[in-house]
């Protein structure tokens, strides 16, 4: 058997990993220089950085014990510290009742909480929105703080129009009541999955863990091609046959594993039918433009990242590389922050000049305050297109025959954020690829499209800690 790989992101990685630690060919396809996908660290400045903040945690045991054999010994448990910026102040995330009421004030805490009230009373009628979905959770006033700016500029789209199968995803256990009762009460009996205080964090940056699985492949027999981009994969009577790379040539495959973004690759496909290539490409992805700054002082902010509410800047998410390991940093004085801009392929500022770009963060990043009269030193942009699945309303309609029609194709997988279009972690990806690493190994079919539908679909509960695996009831 031998089996291609498309994308060397968390989900196509661990799956080349698998097969190859099992002893099957495999190749790999990635079409950038270098593995990790988003999940990618990069050299900057004499420091390691990452995509962005990409903390790292599971309370899936296997998604856990495989994290834990790649890294061996070589990760830290980091303490999370998150804030949202909002009208020129600071909110920690999660909320803490004291910090949230001093800075709203007595009249707009009061507001938001009659608003959360009238909620109750009379429930906000659900359309399938995220504003309403949130509204009806939280209220309407929290919802415009907390909720719809920042929303609106990761998606670009109003919250009207985004699914609410995104709140579903990602906060759905959590109400007010909840983040009162942890602002008031915390601890980890309270805590929701996406508000955890400690992570595991490899000590060369996130990227460790996709490198170290490449390692691994090379040794055991695997190839992987790097600056490969795939063209299309090929089938016959509705099987995966092979793969043609965009330079023209082609490999034969007994089954193909794709994580390359689901519009492109079924829209490619040879036996799809025109209305089903047609549901794919209705299915549209974020861009993120990601600046760094490098900054002449090595204490700035307590923050791991923080979110950008305010509707005067157009960033939405800052990250201080300086307060995750010292390993990133060394024995350097200066610091290094991200600033994330989000937009699609038609937007100016896709396009835009990196010195401008540059510019651009420079300004708003000294409107925040954060950096005081710190010098900034350089910057640096780096481009990431389709990187985010946007959920708008109706897109499960959209999915559906699509995922459909994939059901009846033989000896193809689809995988990953962008392979399968959903929003996923790392945890996510790393479990869909060992999923479909292991059915192959097996001999079974795991229903991969069900991953992420669920937080708890796990089957055994652990937590990683800084001895190791600490298993939970």
């Amino acid at each position: 058997m031998k089996i291609a790989v498309i994308g060397a992101g968390p989900a196509g990685i661990t799956a080349a990993y698998v097969l190859a630690k099992n002893g099957i060919a495999v190749d790999l396809y990635e079409a950038s220089g270098q593995v990790g996908g988003m999940s990618k660290s990069l050299d900057l400045w004499n420091q390691k950085v990452d995509i962005g903040p990409h903390r790292f945690f599971s309370n899936d045991s296997r998604v856990n014990e495989l994290w834990l054999e790649v890294a061996g010994k070589d990760y830290s448990m980091v303490d999370r510290l998150t804030r949202i910026y909002y009208n020129g102040k600071f909110f920690y995330y999660p909320l803490k009742a004291f910090n949230a009421l001093a800075n709203l004030g007595i009249l707009e805490a009061t507001n938001c909480m009659i608003s959360y009230g009238r909620g109750k009373i009379s429930p906000v009628e659900q359309d399938g929105s995220f504003e309403n979905w949130v509204s009806g959770r939280f209220g309407k006033r929290l919802f415009e703080i907390f909720f719809k700016t920042y929303s609106e500029k990761l998606w670009g789209i109003s919250c009207k129009e985004l699914d609410a199968d995104f709140a579903a995803q990602r906060i759905k256990k959590l109400s007010l009541f909840e983040a009162i009762k942890n602002a008031l009460f915390s601890g980890r009996g309270n805590q929701h999955k996406t508000l955890v205080d400690q992570f595991a964090y490899p000590h060369e940056g996130t990227g460790m863990i996709y490198e170290r699985m490449a390692t691994a492949i090379r040794k055991n027999g695997g190839k992987i091609h790097l600056n490969t981009p795939v063209q299309k994969i090929h089938t016959e009577k509705q099987e995966a046959k092979g793969l043609t790379l965009e330079n023209g040539d082609y490999h034969a495959y007994n089954h193909i594993i794709s994580s390359m973004p689901l519009s492109l690759m079924v829209s490619r496909l040879p036996e799809a039918p025109e209305q089903v290539k047609a549901a794919a490409n209705s299915l549209t992805f974020r861009n993120t433009i990601l600046v760094y700054l490098h900054i002449d002082r090595d204490k700035l902010f307590p923050d791991n990242w923080l979110y950008v509410h305010s509707s005067d800047l157009k960033m939405g998410r800052i990250t201080n590389f300086r307060n995750w390991v010292p390993e990133l940093y060394g024995n350097e004085k200066s610091s290094i922050i991200v600033l994330e801009y989000w937009c699609n392929f038609e937007d100016e500022m896709w396009s835009r000049d990196d010195n401008k770009l540059i510019d651009l963060a420079k300004k708003e990043i000294r409107a925040t305050g954060l950096i005081s009269d710190a010098i900034i030193l350089d910057g640096y942009v780096h481009r990431i297109p389709r990187c985010y699945p946007v959920y708008e309303k109706g897109y499960k309609e959209k999915l559906e025959p699509v995922e459909a029609y994939l059901k009846t194709v033989g000896r193809l997988s689809v995988i990953g954020r962008y392979g399968a279009f959903k929003y996923n972690n790392q945890d996510h990806s790393i479990l869909m690829g060992l999923l479909a690493a292991e059915g192959l190994v097996n001999g079974t079919s795991p229903n991969l499209w069900k991953i992420n539908t669920d937080y708890e679909s796990y089957q055994e509960a652990s937590v990683i800690t800084e001895t190791g695996l600490q298993k939970i009831s």
